[in-house]
């Protein structure tokens, strides 16, 4: 059975849910669920709390909160300032400093000619930056009581720049010393229902282009020195995977031990190493980043008035 947990998956939550469905309990990882029925928002946090935790579920030792959002496709302008706010509230629940005064650094990942991949710039395009404003006029000049620094950067790839994406932000983060990272960047999921739909913040940092197989160094507290925040939102499966689920179904009658080897052998090697999106990916991913950039918006707004 465990032919059935090689299938990559960026969300904390679907690595608890593939072991669970084997009735294999996890120890060191705790979860708990809330479910907003008026607006069909459901709030799964998983705590990975020890070593063997981390070593299980193959990722590291923090907490993960993922937001399944059944309606974040659809054009509501109202529905998706409700989704920012409560994002907001997560953010600062997640997030464990003095969060009167501090200056934040907003790094969007990926690459924006690649439109599955494009989340990260297209959060950067819509948040509001204050750094070079509050440097010149001070704090009060943005009309609040308070405002904090954020500067924002939308890196690229290593293809597009010639440098690992870390080496970027650690250059900026040495200058301008920041006191928090918010890495925003698209993911892989197991689950196509959740393309699009789900939203997970997690405060342990992030590994761009994990969620295809490219491995990069990590954004995080240990090789950037502060706390650093992933947001991210799954816009692609492995083929592999809506393959492998289809053909579950078909042998479901048979002994476990037989049909993850007959699934192993059937699915064309071509297929891994391919990723499908959704056909409307264009209008989701303006229309989340819009929503991701006004949640960063409403938290360093809600915190600049404490």
């Amino acid at each position: 059975m465990l032919g059935s947990y090689n299938i990559h998956t960026d969300l904390a939550l679907e690595d608890k849910e593939r072991f669970e469905s084997d009735n294999v309990e996890v120890s060191g990882v705790s979860v708990e669920e809330f479910y907003d029925e008026e607006r069909e928002i459901r709030i799964t946090e998983v705590k990975i709390l020890t070593e063997n935790g981390a070593k299980t579920m193959g990722k590291p030792i923090g907490t993960y909160i993922t937001m399944e959002i059944a309606n974040l496709v659809l054009p509501d302008e109202e529905y998706h300032k409700e989704v920012a706010r409560e994002m907001a509230s997560y953010i600062n629940n997640i997030l464990e400093f003095d969060k009167s005064d501090f200056t934040a650094l907003v790094v969007g990942l990926g690459n924006r000619d690649v439109t599955p991949d494009a989340l990260g710039p297209r959060v950067v395009e819509s948040l509001n930056v204050t750094r070079h404003i509050v440097r010149e006029y001070g704090k009060y000049a943005m009309g609040e009581e308070e405002s904090h620094m954020i500067s924002a950067i939308a890196p690229g790839v290593m293809a597009q720049t010639g440098m690992e994406t870390w080496e970027i932000i650690k250059g900026i983060v040495d200058t301008i010393q920041p006191d928090v990272v918010f890495a925003v960047d698209a993911l892989a999921a197991r689950n196509t229902k959740r393309l699009n739909r789900t939203i997970q913040i997690a405060d342990t940092g992030i590994h761009p282009g994990s969620g295809v197989g490219n491995h990069r160094n990590e954004i995080s507290k240990e090789t950037l020195g502060i706390p650093v925040i992933a947001i991210g939102v799954p816009t692609v499966v492995d083929a592999a995977t809506i393959v492998r689920d289809t053909m579950e179904n078909l042998v479901s009658t048979l002994e476990s031990d037989d049909k993850y080897e007959i699934i192993q052998d059937l699915i064309s090697p071509h297929l891994y190493g391919m990723f499908v999106t959704p056909k409307d990916i264009d209008e989701s991913i303006d229309r989340i980043g819009a929503t991701i950039a006004e949640g960063l918006n409403v938290f360093f707004t809600q915190n600049a008035k404490v």
